[in-house]
């Protein structure tokens, strides 16, 4: 497989690694995007790959919280100016009241569906559009609903360019939602806890810890020990509750929640833009194909 500069740019970014080492890794395995980052961490040159890390599109994220109801949703706009403008956010805060009320189930479906004012949800967007002089979008979603007995965690940062959502079982404080809302939206891990992590995942990461191991010279009879220790730091990065808590270092988020008699059901957490490409304009050569149409 032929591999293209793109290519290699993507998993520099992804990885942090020279270029030469991204050429090679993609060279070895056959342009695999997810098995040259793997081949670069086995050789000790990358850290493990966050999917998402990258904030590549402007918007808003936000939450709207109604009772025992909850919306989390992100609308993209193409930058950051009109994210700030007074109509956009008046924007997101309608849709988020239009989803809570209808409760769709895709964006697709939100689309088609008829707001107050008679216009499909897909119209009033486009008429946001006009007004406003920039392509936005209604991108994802997500309904939660509790108990009397549970608590939301609504937690903004930087006025809605990380938002998450969590739902705490077992206390009614919202302040303690929010505290491990905050601790989510700083430390960003993937799972509650360890059991949500799949099988294939854990092994997937022993291989690539046992060669990583096997490449640093470690005698084998002890890279087995060390593998399962590393293991542990893994959870620690992805797992909500194995992670230390960031308002107390001493406690790990498991042991302030269990403090306070509560569980963590689930979170969402969103990241404006994370996972979109943002496009890249060259300039020079958009000044010359202005020229070139004179």
């Amino acid at each position: 497989m032929a591999i293209t500069a793109q290519m290699v740019k993507e998993l520099r970014e992804k990885t942090g690694a020279g270029m030469l080492d991204c050429k090679k890794a993609l060279q070895e395995t056959d342009g695999d995007m997810e098995k040259a980052i793997d081949f670069l961490r086995e050789k000790g040159i990358a850290k493990a790959a966050k999917k998402g890390d990258r904030i590549a599109a402007e918007g808003l994220a936000a939450i709207k919280v109604e009772g025992n109801d909850a919306v989390i949703l992100e609308v993209n706009s193409e930058t950051d100016f009109v994210a700030k403008n007074e109509g956009f956010q008046t924007l997101v805060q309608e849709l988020g009241s239009h989803l809570l009320a209808n409760k769709p189930s895709s964006v697709e479906e939100t689309l088609g569906q008829k707001m107050d004012n008679g216009a499909t949800v897909e119209e009033h967007i486009n008429s946001a559009i006009a007004k406003i002089g920039e392509k936005l979008s209604l991108r994802r979603f997500e309904i939660k609903t509790k108990t009397d007995n549970d608590a939301f965690g609504a937690y903004l940062h930087m006025g809605g360019r990380i938002a998450v959502l969590s739902v705490l079982e077992g206390t009614t404080d919202e302040s303690v939602a929010k505290d491990v809302s905050m601790h989510i939206a700083a430390l960003n891990p993937k799972y509650v806890s360890r059991d949500e992590v799949s099988a294939e995942e854990i092994e997937r990461e022993r291989q690539v810890l046992t060669q990583q191991a096997l490449n640093e010279g470690k005698p084998e009879n002890i890279v087995a020990k060390m593998v399962e220790g590393r293991l542990g730091k893994y959870f620690e990065d992805v797992c909500l509750l194995d992670q230390t808590f960031v308002k107390n270092p001493d406690q790990k988020v498991r042991q302030f929640v269990e403090s306070k008699g509560a569980t963590v059901r689930e979170f969402v957490r969103y990241g404006v833009g994370e996972g979109i490409e943002k496009r890249e304009d060259n300039f020079a050569e958009e000044v010359m194909s202005q020229v070139n149409k004179k």
